[in-house]
């Protein structure tokens, strides 16, 4: 459960903020989603080295 204590005259707006943030840090939405369809272990490892690549490929760049 995640709890947000709001100080006496503190913004709504800015406790809500704080709860989004904190809600995100969770990752329960991002878990939700990737559980939502099965994914075989060979595709996430295909995947992972796609990713990997394409960033190693990235930062070369960056490098020159």
């Amino acid at each position: 459960m995640i709890i947000v204590p709001v100080k006496e005259g503190e913004n709504i707006e800015k406790a809500l903020k704080k709860f989004k943030r904190k809600f995100e840090k969770t990752g329960a939405v991002r878990e939700m989603r990737s559980r939502k369809t099965f994914e075989k272990p060979s595709v996430k490892k295909r995947i992972a080295h796609q990713k990997a690549v394409y960033v190693q490929h990235l930062r070369l760049q960056e490098e020159q």
